[in-house]
């Protein structure tokens, strides 16, 4: 009896052995799980390719997400350069302002406001009609500066010289340009008189 008492004793302890030892393998197990999310580790060692692989492909996603984004921000803004040059700029303009009297005074102060030079639009038209009837091709040829062989061309009947002096970059270098014209008559203008709006007969 005693025999049998001491060979369960001794069992005995190698069984609480057992249990704690699965007792802490369930528990790295549990662990590996709760980070992993997906890993189904049987023991410690088991849990950490799984955690390797999942951090991997997080970082993957992240960087194919960041990828994503910084495309569509290239592509959102080169659209919105493609648009802007439709509304404004030397190849956009046309689209912007019409091909007339009213156009070609909103886009000659549109460039004068870039450059800070004054006249309001009923100034520039008031003078405008006075000086050339609204025609961009009128030429005075029988006054003083035609006789010196200098006539005055244009919306705003500009002589050369003038023209030269006070063209503005950015608008084309032509005296009978109608907003080149403008410009630099309104650019003269404000240089003689203060602003094109305190023309009120020939300048």
């Amino acid at each position: 009896m005693r025999t049998t008492l001491t060979a369960l004793s001794t069992v005995r302890p190698t069984r609480r052995l057992a249990v704690s030892g699965l007792t802490a393998l369930g528990a790295a197990g549990i662990a590996a799980t709760a980070l992993t999310g997906t890993a189904h580790a049987a023991g410690p060692d088991a849990a950490s390719p799984a955690s390797h692989q999942a951090a991997t492909t997080a970082q993957h996603l992240t960087t194919q997400a960041d990828h994503a984004a910084k495309t569509a921000k290239t592509a959102k803004t080169a659209k919105t350069a493609k648009d802007s040059g439709k509304d404004s700029g030397k190849d956009g303009a046309k689209d912007k302002y019409a091909d007339n009297l009213d156009g070609w005074i909103r886009e000659a102060r549109a460039v004068m406001a870039k450059h800070d030079i004054p006249g309001s639009y009923d100034g520039i038209k008031r003078n405008i009609i006075r000086e050339s009837a609204g025609d961009p091709n009128a030429v005075n040829d029988w006054d003083i500066n035609a006789q010196k062989g200098i006539p005055s061309k244009g919306l705003l009947q500009v002589i050369q010289p003038t023209f030269d002096q006070y063209h503005v970059k950015g608008t084309p270098d032509d005296l009978t340009d109608p907003v080149a014209n403008i410009v630099a008559a309104c650019n003269y203008a404000a240089d003689r008189y203060g602003s094109m709006d305190n023309v009120d007969s020939a300048y």
